[in-house]
């Protein structure tokens, strides 16, 4: 390509000093930084502006190698918080947008002809194109040199003091450092086109298509008097389907139009280099390099549905400039932007991912009744919660919990909900938490208060630590158990307790055996580190242990699967005669029963072993031996690991095969958590990040549902609820540090109904005590209309 220089000032055009020893020198404050810009998109000309503006003596240069007015997608969203830090940063910038945007407030979503709309969401949108003019128009005012039409030499990190790299999801300059950066790029399942409508919608437009080769979704917004954003999705496998494959960027658009012709007005759309591409995930292990440093899509990318791509490349951009100005060194600058940005981008990415599989999963939700369809859509990426959207559109909301069966003021998570023969008065269960504080396995008087403080806490239902149907079945020394009659008698008076003086409050028991996980220290001790003495022989699926430190359990015979599921019958026995209302099998988390279900550790070739139908035959057995011996009045749940969160291990699509199949023995509810099945596993963690394997299972089986996995708040109960991605959800850590959350969840929402009441001797404390003030942070960069910093 020729390379042309554009509108470069004068400064921008001196000879580049030579390399020094030292490629990478910090300069010292004070002195002239030589910065280039890798890449001329919202977010490299931002941070080239603000450092103009915090050091007017610094030459600072932009390379962009498409023409200025090159654009690849039409609107562009930024949210108030992002332009509450533009203004505070550069007033003029914020200024030139202001005049520019188009504003409004409602969501509409269009599903089997059926509109519903949400209000009170507060969008401003501009056309890209219109946004990189201001931009430009910024840096040439503050004497920044802007050279398009020409690529970046590979030389800039020895010319100059910072190099930005801020070119885009297939940046050049972090692939040529991809050893120090180590990106990992992740593709997903839809693929989407970029378009445009000459003409604007007057809400965020959200269009379900069911066409006889699948589902297919328009997401559209304007951003013009005269113009709209229109982005076409739909899974890889119904585009091939329905024959884009064979199609032309032409042929394509006009496709779509015809699709979509309704919310179209009939008219058509318009494309620019328009594209069907796969969304891709980009996750950098470090973010600078030497002097080079990544900002935006170079570093980091989130899923258009939720549109963060302009926003956080932006707030990079001020984050960035901020950390320049704050600190004395350029090591300990770039150190402190990443410090600083990267739990905001990673929990943006978590929402981005929730929604973006949202999407691609779009298929399972849509016989949901209309309005909680709405309404899953609109808390897809867990970002929009239950309470959000209550105070942004009441009556919205107040209408998908009357269709949902909420009685006037109780919120979701304060509906009844029934299993088998047991009501439960709301939707909160404490989830099991191992305590390892019983002796001989038998549970004390700490176990009595623990769980009988829980079930005074309110909980719908207070849920056992594993309980362990045999002495050699156990996890640890400290770990209860169910194989005596003593045991049995202990836990007699735990339910009688509950059942007493926490009325309304059902208690089950988890039934368990430790498999090759068991023989360890208390977890204070050392979790999963073998005991120093007094250790018992261990057995499992197949000869494998956990961690490479850990006993290597003996291979069970069938002589000895018979002898443990008649342990697991035996137990269940004692468990009805102690009083509790609910069982819970456990074959999760790589205990015994977990080890048939996976792959990654069960390497039998016998009848036990090989497909996932083979390695369920044992945990079937055994839930069949249980359940003949059960009560029939009382339900029956099973807990499994929906994934192992490592590569060969149960896959979501296994897990909702695994629920399948309980729920055709009888299981009446499916507990889904993850992981924990093998030492090398690798997940996800992040807020509500379980749920989504909840919400695949309920909604792909019809089998009712408790979902677990740092659920944290009430407003994550109410939303996951009133979503339909789960029925009921269970809380661990929260009900450590405060055993009367579900009651204090009920204060915090003014409810006071049947579904949670207040002991007697409690109710002086049933409203929120008062709080002190707390004040708002400060801007993250605020410079007026003056800039400069003072030397």
């Amino acid at each position: 390509m020729e390379r042309t220089i554009v509108d470069v000032p004068e400064e921008a055009r001196r000879t580049a000093r030579p390399a020094t020893a030292d490629p990478h020198p910090a300069t010292p404050p004070g002195e002239p930084l030589r910065v280039a810009v890798v890449g001329g998109g919202p977010g490299g000309l931002y941070a080239a502006t603000l450092l103009k503006r915090l050091d007017p003596a610094r030459e600072i240069t932009v390379w962009e190698r498409n023409a200025p007015d090159d654009t690849f997608g039409f609107g562009v969203v930024l949210s108030d918080e992002t332009l509450g830090g533009i203004e505070h940063a550069d007033p003029r910038v914020h200024e030139a947008l202001q005049e520019h945007f188009t504003r409004w407030d409602d969501i509409d979503i269009v599903h089997r002809d059926t509109r519903h709309t949400s209000t009170g969401h507060g969008f401003a949108a501009l056309g890209r194109r219109r946004l990189l003019e201001i931009l430009h128009a910024r840096c040439r005012e503050l004497g920044v040199g802007l050279r398009f039409r020409t690529e970046a030499p590979e030389d800039l990190p020895r010319t100059h003091d910072l190099v930005i790299a801020a070119d885009g999801i297939h940046s050049t300059t972090r692939e040529r450092h991809a050893d120090a950066f180590r990106p990992r790029v992740t593709h997903h399942r839809c693929r989407y086109i970029w378009l445009a409508a000459d003409f604007p919608f007057d809400s965020f437009r959200f269009e379900i298509a069911e066409t006889e080769h699948g589902v297919m979704q328009l997401h559209g917004y304007p951003y013009a008097p005269d113009a709209s954003t229109v982005i076409v999705e739909m899974r890889d496998e119904v585009w091939r389907a329905a024959g884009f494959d064979e199609l032309d960027e032409a042929e394509s658009v006009e496709r779509c139009a015809k699709i979509f012709a309704e919310a179209l007005r009939g008219r058509p759309l318009k494309s620019n280099n328009s594209t069907w591409t796969t969304f891709r995930t980009v996750v950098n292990d470090h973010w600078s390099h030497g002097n080079v440093v990544l900002l935006g899509d170079a570093a980091h990318t989130a899923h258009f549905s939720i549109g963060s791509g302009t926003k956080l490349a932006v707030e990079d951009a001020l984050a960035l400039a901020a950390c320049l100005e704050e600190r004395d060194t350029l090591p300990e600058a770039l150190a402190a932007y990443e410090a600083e940005r990267r739990p905001v981008v990673a929990s943006t990415q978590r929402a981005a991912r929730a929604s973006l599989e949202w999407f691609e999963n779009l298929a399972l939700y849509l016989d949901q009744p209309p309005r909680q369809f709405a309404f899953n859509l609109l808390t897809r990426s867990r970002r929009v919660t239950h309470d959000n959207l209550r105070l942004r559109d009441a009556r919205f909301t107040e209408t998908v919990e009357r269709e949902f069966g909420c009685p006037p003021g109780t919120p979701p998570m304060f509906t009844p909900f029934r299993l088998r023969g047991l009501t439960l008065r709301n939707r909160v269960v404490v989830s099991p938490m191992d305590m390892y504080s019983a002796v001989d396995g038998v549970p004390g008087d700490f176990h009595l208060v623990h769980l009988g403080a829980r079930a005074l806490g309110g909980a719908g239902l207070v849920m056992t630590e594993m309980v362990c149907v045999s002495e050699d079945g156990r996890i640890t020394p400290g770990c209860a158990g169910l194989y005596t009659g003593r045991q049995a008698e202990a836990w007699k008076r735990i339910t009688n307790f509950v059942h007493d003086r926490a009325p309304g409050s059902a208690i089950g028991v988890q039934l368990g055996h430790s498999g090759r996980k068991g023989s360890t220290k208390l977890m204070w001790e050392g979790m999963d580190e073998p005991l120093e003495e007094g250790n018992w022989p261990l057995v499992a699926a197949s000869a494998l242990p956990y961690k490479g430190f850990s006993q290597t359990p003996r291979k069970l015979s069938r002589a000895q699967l018979t002898d443990i599921r008649e342990q697991f019958a035996a137990s269940a026995v004692r468990a009805a005669r102690a009083g509790f209302d609910l069982l819970e099998l456990h074959c999760a988390h790589g205990y015994l029963l977990s080890g048939f279900l996976s792959p990654l550790t069960n390497r039998r070739t016998d009848a036990y072993g090989g497909s996932l139908e083979k390695r369920l035959r044992f945990p079937l057995e055994v839930f069949d031996a249980v359940r003949n011996v059960w009560p029939g009045e009382r339900p029956m749940t099973v807990r499994i690991s929906a994934t192992d969160w490592a590569e060969g291990g149960t896959s979501a699509e296994d897990a909702v095969e695994i629920a399948r199949a309980f729920a055709a023995h009888g299981v009446d509810a499916i507990d889904v958590s993850t992981g924990q099945v093998v030492a090398g596993e690798q997940p996800e963690f992040g807020r509500s990040y379980q749920t989504p394997f909840a919400d695949r299972i309920r909604n792909a089986t019809g089998i009712p549902v408790i979902a677990v996995g740092a659920i944290s708040s009430w407003d994550d109960v109410n939303s996951l609820i009133l979503a339909g991605r789960t029925d009921l959800c269970a809380l661990a850590r929260p009900h450590l540090y405060d055993p009367h959350w579900t009651l204090h969840a009920a204060a915090e929402q003014g409810y006071t109904g049947p579904g949670a009441t207040w002991p007697a001797p409690y109710r002086a404390g049933s409203r929120r005590p008062q709080t002190g003030r707390t004040d708002a942070p400060k801007p993250r960069l605020s410079l007026g209309n003056g800039g400069a910093r003072e030397r």
